[in-house]
């Protein structure tokens, strides 16, 4: 008996891109449940690279940008925030791992700081709200009446790992 798996995309490269969604070359997976799949069964190789693990089937992938995206979040300025993840899961934002990447893309630290996620546009105006810029241009963060200073990638020292 055939097994089920990769086999039904096994000619095509499978990637995970800017925008949260998953290909399989040009086209884009749009079934929920294969996608969330996908980005349950995200594993990195000792090498850097990822790859997707279901069972014992495994099979290589691009991340174009960050395995993990914010997609939404739950929560307000002043309880703090809880992030929704492209897998599914729900973890709290760490707003002290919070940095601005080229493009003004926002990012995190997120799977116990393993990972960085990449803030899709719905998560980003959420917490527009909470932001402020003071007379040098810095942006901070406040939540739960704290200020964390958002650091601009090409601001982080030299020889030091950005935070997320």
């Amino acid at each position: 008996m055939a097994r089920a798996g990769f086999y039904a995309v096994e000619s095509g490269q499978i990637s995970f891109r800017c925008d949260g969604n998953w290909y399989v070359d040009d086209e884009r997976i749009d079934n929920p449940r294969i996608a969330t799949l996908f980005s349950r069964s995200i594993r990195v190789d000792r090498d850097g690279s990822y790859f997707l693990q279901i069972a014992e089937e495994r099979a290589p992938i691009t991340v174009e940008d960050t395995p993990y995206v914010v997609r939404t979040m739950e929560g307000d300025c002043r309880r703090g925030f809880i992030l929704v993840l492209n897998d599914g899961e729900r973890e709290p934002l760490d707003p002290a791992s919070l940095s601005i990447g080229a493009g003004d893309v926002l990012y995190c630290a997120v799977k116990d700081g393993r990972f960085r996620a990449r803030f899709l546009r719905p998560a980003y105006y959420q917490l527009t709200t909470c932001l402020e810029e003071d007379s040098n241009g810095n942006i901070y963060l406040v939540v739960q009446r704290q200020r964390y200073l958002l650091l601009r990638a090409q601001e982080i020292p030299s020889g030091q790992k950005p935070r997320n």
